[in-house]
């Protein structure tokens, strides 16, 4: 096991950035410690595996604290990378843990009871094939949906970070707007400071790498829309220096929102160009686009990716979708 890396955030006094490691090609998620008066708060504590948990126990022998200094555990959404391990640390102290009630939502949709025939272990495979995705590896993506589901477990009692332009949050001795965005996952929240301009953006802006916007069944129908119209309100921020939650700090925070909405402008282009004037099923413009290399997790990412676009394009009138036959075909309205 490789220890994390802890870096002092410069811009937070008593701060520290700390990778978390995650399975390729992410490598690690950052998770913060941020320290105030009154205990501890943790950022995105991370997935949880026997790994992870015997990083944290090096970070804090590190930082000389213990479970029961935490006061807080902040989540900025419900992914496995980010809200895994609050449930493990809330149950070995008394921290409080925080998130949207929209991201708590999507975290009992996706993490509820497997056995349900509502849990998105079941209703995602059956929603790929229906857009062309192989039967033969529908097998392979259920157990993917379990593993996921192992990372997230015990999970956590919430406490509901309130939304609105007037709110604001006291945690470590600073004073935090919540800005509650779609699209990466819904109710995904970052934390603003407009003292000093820093941000806490989770995946909502990330510097290196586009985050992931996928259409999931039950969830958000428009993911890639509200993904644009979050950027746009983050991008009116005055940030000086972002803390995102993959790849290193930076402060180019709306260039990079102005960067990633050219991205996705550019990729219905594509989408729409590519499909076929007979008609293309979402496997078909997936595998077009990301290639037919893909292990499991990373096609599943690349199918929901394709999805968001296309039902973009359809929202947009650009494309039309056909559910006559047992596989959906979308076409374009160019062809």
């Amino acid at each position: 096991m490789k220890l994390p890396e802890l870096t002092p955030c410069e811009r937070i006094d008593g701060a520290f950035q700390v990778k978390i490691s995650m399975s390729f090609p992410l490598r690690w998620v950052n998770s913060y410690v941020l320290k105030g008066q009154h205990g501890f708060t943790i950022v995105d504590p991370g997935p949880r595996n026997l790994d992870t948990e015997a990083e944290w126990a090096y970070v804090f022998q590190q930082l000389g604290m213990s479970f029961e200094d935490i006061s807080d555990i902040v989540v900025t959404h419900h992914h496995p990378d980010h809200y895994g391990l609050a449930g493990w640390m809330q149950q070995q102290g008394q921290a409080r843990v925080h998130m949207s009630a929209r991201s708590h939502k999507e975290a009992v949709m996706m993490w509820g009871d497997p056995e349900s025939t509502t849990a998105m272990e079941k209703r995602l495979p059956s929603f790929f094939v229906q857009h062309g995705f192989p039967l033969e590896q529908v097998s392979a993506l259920e157990v993917h949906m379990q593993q996921a589901y192992l990372q997230v477990n015990p999970q956590p009692e919430i406490t509901f970070i309130p939304i609105g332009i007037n709110t604001r949050l006291e945690w470590a001795g600073r004073s935090w707007m919540p800005v509650e965005t779609g699209g990466h996952a819904p109710g995904h929240v970052s934390f603003y400071e407009p003292n000093s301009g820093v941000i806490l953006c989770g995946d909502a802006v990330l510097p290196q790498i586009s985050p992931n916007i996928s259409l999931l069944p039950g969830s958000d129908a428009q993911p890639l829309k509200s993904y644009i119209d979050g950027l746009q309100r983050l991008g009116e921020l005055e940030v000086a220096w972002a803390y995102p939650g993959h790849r290193n700090p930076f402060g180019y925070f709306r260039e990079r929102t102005q960067a990633l909405l050219a991205h996705h402008e550019e990729r219905l282009e594509k989408f729409q160009q590519l499909i076929q004037p007979e008609g293309s099923t979402a496997y078909e413009l997936c595998i077009a686009v990301f290639g037919d290399k893909l292990g499991i997790h990373q096609l599943r990412f690349a199918m929901s990716e394709t999805l968001a676009h296309l039902v973009e394009l359809v929202r947009r009138e650009r494309a039309f979708m056909s559910e006559e036959s047992p596989i959906t075909r979308f076409y374009s309205h160019a062809s």
